[in-house]
C-alpha cells in the first residue's frame, strides 16, 4: 500500500505552527496532518445562533449581543472588573477576574461586543465568568459560525481558538484521495472524509442529543475504526509471541490420575473442560496464551497444578506467581500438600524469604532441583534464573497489570523458546472488556461451583444498628464458627487503613472479651500477617479484624460470618471478592454490609445488587455499567487503551463485527491492518506491550 500525504506531512507545513508549537502538539500526539485529523473534538458549543439576555438561562453555553452600559472595579475577596451589557431584552453581568490594563480601558460604555460563555447565578444576578468576546461594527454585521464549534482534547500552552485554526488548515488541505479508507465498504455507510469533515466542522442543523452521546453515524465510523486499531494491535502482538516456539508438553494420563485419586474431592465438569482445553494448547509447539476466569472458590488452583504437573512430567519448570504473600502461602501450602507425594520439589520465593534460605531456594531454582515455584513478583527479579522454564502461571493477573502480562517470558528465552502462560482471575471479567483488553488470550471460563458449596445469604445493615451486629458475631463464634471484620477507607493509605483497623480491633476486644480476636492490616511484616493467618486457620483466632488485604485467596472452611463496614466505598467486584472469603464449606454462610448513612444513590444501587445476587459475572457487568471500565479494570490494564472517540460501554455492540474483522484483515489484508493501527496508535503499539 502506497503512503500518502497528510500521513507523512509534519506540521510545520502548517502556518503559525513553528518549532516550539510543533514541540506542544507532539504531546498531544500530533506530528503529521494526519494526525490533527484524527484529534477529535470531545464535545461542541452552539455559536450558530444569538440568543436574547432576556431570555437565557443559567448553566447554559451561549452567543449573546449587546451594548455595555457601564464597567466598574469591584473589590470583595477578589478583584474583578465587572461590565454590563444590555440589549432589548435585558441586562446581563460580564465578570473578569484576569485582566489587563488595556483590556479595561478598551471594554468602554457604548461599546458593542459579541459574547460567548456559560451563564452563571452571581451576585448581580446572571453572570458569565471570562467570556470569550468580540467587538461589532456597527455599520459591518460580524457572520456568525456556519457549524457547531468544536473542543478538542489540549494541553497547557495550547488554546482552543489555535487548534481550531489549526484543524482548519488541515481540513483545507483534506480531500478524498489524501487519507486512505483502509476499511472494507461492507462495514460502514460513512465514508472516512464525510466522517471525518462532519465531525470536525458539524453543521447547525446537526442532532446535538446524537452527537452529545457519541451515537450519530460519523462518530460511531470513527469509534469502529478505532477499537478495530486496539483489537488489530493486541491480535498482532500474540501473533507475534506465537512466532516463537514453545515446548511440546504431551499429557502424562498416569501421573494426572495420580494426583486426582490422592485428592479429597472431585473435578467439576467444568474444571474437567478448562484442563483439557490448557493441555491442548500446552502440547503445541507454540506458546500458550490463555486467560481462565472462575468465580470466587470455582477451584482454579487444581487447574492449574494440573497445567504444572503436565510440565514437570514433562521435565520443564513450571512458575506459579501471585500478588499478595498470602495467597502465594496459600498456593505453596497447597501445592506442596497435592506434590509431595509425587516426589515433586515446590520452591518457594517472595520478598520475606532472606539470607541463606533465599540462597538455597535460587539455586534450587537455578540448578532445576526445584521443579515447581510459588512465589511473589520477587520471580521477576534478575537473581532468578530458572533452569528450564516451560509454563508460568499469573494469579490475579489485573493486579500486576498489562505490562507483566509477557514479562515472565524473558526468563525462558535462555533456551531459545518461550514458556507456555496460563494467567488467572477471581474478578469476572465483563464479556465486552474480555473481548478489548484481553483480544490477545484464549479465554476459558470455570462457571460452575463446586458441591457442597453454600450460597452466602447478604445482609444489609445501618451502622445504627452495629450493637446487633456484635451480638451476631458472639452468637456465630460461641457456635464454634468463625468470622472476619472487614475495616475500608476511602483513601488510600495503609496508614489510615491500619489505624482504623486497630480502632476497631480495640473496640471489639472491649465489646466480645470473652473472644480470640486477631488483626491484621497492610503495614504489619510478612512474618506477623502470616503467623496471624495461620492461627486463623488451625482456629485459635476467633474472629479476624482486616483491611481489605484479605480480599484475595484467603481460604478458611470454618468461617462463616463476614461483616464489611462501609462497603459503600468499595467497587462491587471489590465486594464480591472479600464475600467470597466466607461460604467456602457447608455451613450456611452469611455476609454483613454494615453501611454509614446518607447513602449516595450508586451506594444504594451497589448494595442492592450485592444483596440480589452472588453471580461474580453478574457482579462484574453491573460493575462496568455502574463505574466505566476505566474503573472495573483498574488503571493499569486501560492506562494505555486511551481511546479518542470510542466508549467500551456504549459501542459494545460493535465488539463482534470488530472480532471477526480484526482476524481477517490479519490474514487477508496485513498492511492495511498495520495501517489502521498506525493510523490510531501512532506505530507504537503501546497498548498491551510489554
Amino acid at each position: 500500500m502506497t503512503e500518502h500525504p497528510l500521513d507523512q506531512m509534519p506540521v510545520t507545513q502548517l502556518k503559525g505552527v513553528g518549532t516550539q508549537l510543533s514541540g506542544k502538539l507532539a504531546k498531544l500526539g500530533i506530528r503529521t496532518i494526519q494526525d490533527i485529523l484524527f484529534h477529535l473534538p470531545m464535545r461542541y458549543m452552539d455559536r450558530t445562533r444569538i440568543t436574547l439576555i432576556g431570555s437565557v438561562q443559567p448553566n447554559t453555553e451561549v452567543v449573546i449581543e449587546g451594548e455595555i452600559c457601564g464597567c466598574d472595579l469591584v473589590y470583595g475577596r477578589r478583584r474583578s472588573l465587572m461590565c454590563r451589557i444590555q440589549d432589548n431584552t435585558g441586562i446581563i453581568t460580564l465578570r473578569f477576574f484576569h485582566f489587563s490594563n488595556a483590556q479595561r480601558q478598551n471594554l468602554k460604555t457604548g461599546s458593542h461586543l459579541r459574547c460567548y460563555g456559560e451563564i452563571k447565578r452571581g451576585t448581580s444576578g446572571l453572570e458569565i465568568y471570562h467570556p470569550e468576546y468580540q467587538f461589532l461594527d456597527q455599520h459591518q454585521p460580524l457572520p456568525l459560525q456556519q457549524h457547531l464549534t468544536a473542543v478538542y482534547p489540549a494541553s497547557e500552552g495550547i488554546s482552543q481558538q489555535r487548534l481550531r485554526t489549526i484543524a482548519n488548515q488541515a481540513l483545507a488541505l483534506f480531500n478524498e484521495q489524501s487519507i486512505t479508507e483502509l476499511l472494507p465498504e461492507s462495514l460502514h455507510k460513512t465514508s472516512l472524509t464525510e466522517a471525518i469533515f462532519f465531525i470536525h466542522q458539524p453543521p447547525k442543523s446537526a442532532p446535538l442529543d446524537l452527537l452529545a452521546n457519541g451515537e450519530h453515524p460519523a462518530q460511531q465510523r470513527l469509534a469502529f475504526e478505532e477499537l478495530l486499531a486496539h483489537h488489530l494491535s493486541l491480535l498482532h502482538l500474540r501473533q507475534t509471541f506465537q512466532q516463537q516456539s514453545a515446548p511440546t508438553l504431551g499429557h502424562d494420563e498416569k501421573l494426572q490420575q495420580a494426583l486426582l485419586t490422592s485428592l479429597s474431592f472431585l473435578l467439576t465438569e467444568a474444571q474437567r473442560r478448562v484442563t483439557a482445553e490448557i493441555q491442548q494448547d500446552l502440547a503445541k509447539p507454540f506458546p500458550m496464551l490463555r486467560l481462565v476466569q472462575g468465580d470466587v472458590g470455582s477451584g482454579k488452583t487444581i487447574v492449574a497444578a494440573l497445567a504444572a504437573l503436565q510440565c514437570v512430567a514433562n521435565g520443564k519448570q513450571a512458575a506459579i506467581m501471585a500478588p499478595t504473600e498470602i495467597l502465594a502461602e496459600q498456593h505453596r501450602n497447597n501445592f506442596e500438600a497435592w506434590f509431595k507425594p509425587l516426589n515433586i520439589q515446590v520452591a518457594w520465593l517472595t520478598g520475606k524469604v532472606k539470607g541463606k534460605a533465599r540462597k538455597k531456594q535460587l539455586q534450587a531454582i537455578n540448578d532445576g532441583s526445584a521443579q515447581v515455584i510459588v512465589g511473589t513478583h520477587a520471580l521477576f527479579q534478575d537473581e532468578v534464573i530458572f533452569n528450564d522454564l516451560g509454563l508460568t502461571v499469573i494469579d490475579e493477573q489485573h493486579r500486576f497489570g498489562v505490562h507483566q502480562r509477557l514479562a515472565l517470558k524473558e526468563k525462558g528465552q535462555a533456551n531459545n523458546y518461550a514458556p507456555h502462560q496460563l494467567i488467572m482471575t477471581a474478578t469476572p471479567i465483563p464479556r465486552t472488556l474480555a473481548m478489548s483488553a484481553y483480544a490477545d488470550l484464549d479465554c476459558s471460563i470455570i462457571d460452575e461451583l463446586p458441591p457442597g458449596r453454600s450460597p452466602v445469604n447478604t445482609v444489609v445493615i445501618a451502622n445504627h444498628r452495629r450493637h446487633e451486629v456484635i451480638e451476631r458475631v458472639r452468637t456465630a463464634c460461641a457456635k464454634g464458627r468463625q468470622a472476619y471484620w472487614v475495616c475500608t477507607l476511602i483513601e488510600e493509605s495503609d496508614v489510615l487503613e491500619a489505624q482504623a483497623a486497630e480502632a476497631t480491633a480495640d473496640e471489639l476486644h472491649l465489646l466480645l472479651p470473652e473472644l480470640h480476636i486477631g488483626l491484621i492490616h497492610g503495614r504489619l511484616k510478612p512474618g506477623e500477617k502470616a503467623a496471624t493467618m495461620e492461627a486463623f486457620k488451625k482456629g485459635q483466632i476467633q474472629l479476624l479484624v482486616a483491611t481489605t488485604v484479605i480480599e484475595v485467596g484467603v481460604d478458611v472452611s470454618n468461617a462463616s460470618l463476614m461483616i464489611i463496614e462501609n462497603p459503600e466505598r468499595l467497587g462491587l467486584a471489590q465486594l464480591h471478592q472479600l464475600r467470597g472469603r466466607v461460604g467456602r464449606g457447608k455451613e450456611e454462610s452469611h455476609c454483613v454490609l454494615l453501611y454509614s448513612t446518607p447513602l449516595s444513590q450508586q451506594g444504594t444501587e451497589r448494595l442492592k445488587i450485592m444483596r440480589q445476587t452472588t453471580d461474580g459475572f453478574q457482579i462484574a457487568e453491573m460493575d462496568l455499567k455502574l463505574r466505566g471500565p476505566g474503573e472495573v479494570l483498574g488503571t493499569r490494564q486501560t492506562g494505555e487503551m486511551e481511546l479518542r472517540i470510542a466508549d467500551l460501554q456504549r459501542d459494545a455492540h460493535l465488539l463482534p463485527t470488530i472480532k471477526k474483522t480484526a482476524e481477517t484483515m490479519l490474514i487477508k489484508h496485513p498492511s492495511q491492518a498495520h495501517a489502521i493501527i498506525r493510523r490510531w496508535l501512532g506505530g507504537s503499539e503501546r497498548y498491551g506491550q510489554v
